[in-house]
């Protein structure tokens, strides 16, 4: 059998290209970026040549095969641009190909994954829409089956909301109820819908408080039929189990995305610290400043400590839930308030809009809301831990 695992020595080569290309050619046109609410194609197709639009899909699919502990690493190196860049592959390698990746069947991964993999493809996750966001119990998009048998036609009706790179989306992963929650479980699937299928209407795009480049808008499934075999797994009841895994993995990948840009506050600020100056002193000789810098490097460390720790908890099997959480509500916490102390060490130059600490200040703040916000993520680690004391008190 093939070895498919990323050796260290392959691993180390693929996070020193990455970091070249953030910092040589991602860094310098942050600013075209924003002012443009697009990235450039050259960067794209540079990104799709790097493999990046696949690097958590199988090599057998014809992605990189990274590991979630190798993810990790990976995402500290993207989160120190605009995270405009690591959203447009964002969905391939994350809640939208995971989905396909753990749940799909045999004759979906071929259908689909080496497309993904490789850029052709953008799967967008929609899961979202109005009265249903953090809990996707709440989910109101319908599914219903037009006919009898498993080979049936399936019709989809409803409205997502907020759904990451819709506009430029070629599948959707859909998640629909098909009946009301019961006793044989929550009666949510997905289904695996072309952006191109009759009924499909892509919304224009959100204007947001920040992240340009990175797009979103709302999806309407207006009757619109599918094949049987657009339900993902073959199985009515996967969706819930499917979105759940799907986004418990992708918050220790947005819990290290923080701590990248986190790095990059505190870099920019030690470094306008270190030679700005008030009086003619550096301000970063005022122990008010140096205190500001402190908080903000023991921010950074633990949130980095604390994501390696919980990727290699999923690893194992032996943590898939409450350490997600866990990292995720501290990292995205922890970046914003080094953000913020960025903004601060800098004084007034810190509001102005050219300022890489103004932009990233605006970025972060949607850290702490998708994928679950922080006050989901405490209701997750909270009931998590009380329900194994139970269990083991039993």
């Amino acid at each position: 059998m093939t070895d498919t695992t990323v050796s260290d020595q392959d691993f180390a080569d693929i996070l020193g290209a990455t970091r070249q290309f953030v910092r040589t050619m991602v860094m310098p046109r942050e600013l075209e970026i924003a002012n443009g609410n697009c990235v450039p194609d050259d960067i794209r197709n540079e990104t799709k040549k790097m493999g990046l639009f696949g690097y958590a899909i199988p090599q057998e699919w014809g992605g990189l095969g990274l590991n979630i502990a190798q993810d990790v690493e990976l995402a500290m190196e993207l989160g120190y641009t605009t995270l405009a860049l690591r959203s447009m592959f964002g969905t391939n390698n994350g809640i939208a190909g995971q989905v396909l990746v753990g749940f799909g069947t045999d004759r979906q991964k071929e259908r689909w994954l080496e497309g993904i993999a490789s850029g052709d493809v953008v799967a967008s996750f929609a899961l979202t829409e109005p009265g249903a966001g953090s809990n996707p119990a709440g989910l109101r998009t319908k599914a219903i089956r037009d006919g009898s048998g498993n080979d049936a036609d399936w019709v989809i009706s409803g409205r997502k909301q907020y759904i990451t790179n819709a506009p430029t989306a070629d599948l959707f992963i859909a998640f629909a109820r098909t009946r009301p929650a019961d006793a044989d479980g929550p009666g949510i699937a997905v289904f695996l819908v072309p952006a191109d299928a009759d009924g499909v209407e892509v919304g224009t795009k959100d204007a947001k408080m920040g992240q340009e480049g990175a797009w979103t808008a709302d999806v309407t499934f207006d009757d619109v039929r599918v094949g049987h075999d657009a339900l993902v797994g073959g199985a009515e009841d996967i969706g819930y189990r499917a979105a759940m895994t799907s986004l418990a993995r992708g918050r220790i990948h947005i819990a290290a995305l923080s701590v990248g840009t986190a790095q990059r506050a505190l870099d920019e600020a030690v470094a306008y610290a270190a030679t700005a100056t008030q009086g003619g002193t550096p301000i970063g000789s005022f122990q008010l400043v140096q205190a500001m810098l402190a908080d903000m490097q023991t921010g950074v460390m633990a949130g980095r400590a604390l994501v390696r720790d919980a990727a290699r908890l999923w690893l194992a099997g032996e943590d898939r839930r409450i350490a997600p959480s866990t990292a995720k509500l501290f990292c995205t916490e922890m970046v914003g308030k080094v953000a913020d102390l960025a903004v601060q060490v800098h004084g007034g130059a810190g509001y102005m809009r050219d300022v890489p600490v103004e932009r990233i200040y605006r970025d972060v703040r949607l850290l702490r809301l998708y994928e679950g916000t922080s006050e989901i993520q405490r209701l997750i680690i909270g009931g998590g831990l009380v329900k194994a004391a139970q269990r083991r008190a039993q």
